[in-house]
Order: structure tokens, then sequence, then C-alpha cells
């Protein structure tokens, strides 16, 4: 069968311990993800019916359409993935709580006709996602609902800039080896709600995504058509309804 070479941005998420919770608590949770993922890449203006999707079973492989901005793939993306399960979690009982782990990367793979996708990228996708590095960050802090582990080379193609809604300083360098792979990686754990460390509250508005910064500062998202999140780095988290 025919393939070609392009070059594709490449997401991938896994639901921390996902086992032992029973097969209804696992297709709700895999709804909500799947729900949160298809919003979360629309917003960004990304196509979700144009991105080739694999079922991992526990989480989920996103290739994005040809052409799509790295940086788009972060911000809004990663934020809003991440205020949408918060709110989620806020609702839900323990066994249907999602935490995840997520992973970028980027590269040239072949894509078949079929939809089917290959090569070494993915491999390296698949290592940054089961790294020790990311799984330490949410073990760390149980009060995180996601952490992002990037490579070197998306690192460099999307957040070195400081484009807006991203903040290089929010990034930290980590060794990552995982079976073949062996090299450095960037983490990035979103604020979450904690001990605050700062005063003030968030104020009563909404904000456009230019205006929804990233990393440990404030982060003011739309997660649903319901309300909206306020998100203090290392602070607060306030939902306030529409009235």
């Amino acid at each position: 069968m025919e393939e070609v070479r392009e070059y594709r941005a490449l997401f991938a998420v896994d639901i921390v311990g996902s086992s032992g919770r029973g097969d209804v608590a696992l297709e709700q949770i895999r709804q909500v993800l799947s729900t949160g993922l298809h919003a979360s890449f629309t917003r960004g203006g990304v196509d979700w019916d144009d991105c080739l999707r694999h079922d991992l079973g526990d989480g989920m492989r996103v290739v994005a359409p040809a052409g799509t901005p790295e940086t788009s793939l972060i911000h809004p993306l990663v934020h809003e993935l991440t205020a949408r399960l918060r709110a989620h979690n806020l609702l839900a009982g323990e066994p249907t709580r999602i935490r995840l782990r997520m992973a970028l990367h980027a590269g040239s793979v072949q894509v078949g006709r079929d939809g089917t996708v290959s090569g070494r990228p993915l491999e390296v996708l698949a290592r940054l996602l089961d790294a020790e590095p990311v799984r330490a960050a949410l073990a760390q802090a149980p009060e995180a609902t996601t952490a992002l582990l990037v490579s070197e080379h998306f690192h460099e193609t999307a957040v070195c800039q400081g484009r807006p809604g991203i903040d290089p300083a929010a990034f930290r360098r980590v060794d990552v080896r995982e079976k073949e792979f062996a090299g450095s990686a960037w983490l990035h754990v979103p604020a979450y709600g904690g001990a605050p460390q700062a005063t003030g509250s968030a104020p009563d508005r909404t904000a456009s995504d230019a205006d929804a910064p990233a990393g440990n500062t404030k982060v003011i998202s739309k997660a649903s058509g319901h309300g909206v999140i306020y998100a203090l780095g290392n602070g607060t988290m306030n939902i306030g309804g529409k009235r």
C-alpha cells in the first residue's frame, strides 16, 4: 500500500492508575477523556476529525494534521484539557477521577492511505509517555491533574521562543532512559491548586486565549458551557458560573 512521508506533530496521553477500577468506571473515564480531547483540540484550532487517532486502551495517541503549528498543541490545548479534567474531578467519585501523563514530539512519519502511521518518531513518543520523570512528577504532586513531557526537538520548535501562552521557564530539562531511547526532554506540570503562595483572587471576568498565560502563572480558561475555571499557579482554583 502506498505511503507518504510527512512531518507531523504527535501527541499522546495515558490515564494514571486506570487498572483495577472496573469496566464501568474505565468506560466512563475513557469517554470523559475522549470528549475533553475533542473539545481541547477544537479550541486550539485543530480539526479533531482530521487527526489520525489510535486508541491505547487507557489513553490515546493523536497525529495532528500536516501543517499544524506545534505551539497549538501546548497552548491552548494542554491547558484547556487540564482545566476540563480538573472540573470533572471536582464532581467525580474516586473511581472516575482522571490524572494524565502527556507527551509531545514531532517528526517525519510514514502515513498510509488507510490512515496508519509508522516511524521512529512514534517510538520516541511512546518512550516519553512512559518515562520515569513524568511518572515521578505526578507521584510527587498528588494535587496535579496532568504532567507533560516534550522532546528536545519539540521544545526547540515550540517552547523556546516563548510564544503567547507558553512560558519557557515553566519547563524543566530532565534525562530520559527508556528501553532503546536515551536523551533529554522537558517536563511541564501545569499549574494546580495547592497551598496559596500569592494573595488576591482571580478577577471576575473571562479571557481570550491571548490573555491566558501558561506555566506557573494564572490561567483563565473556559472549561465548559457552564462556567469558567480560574487556576492560579501554586495557588487556588475557582469556578464561576454564568449569570
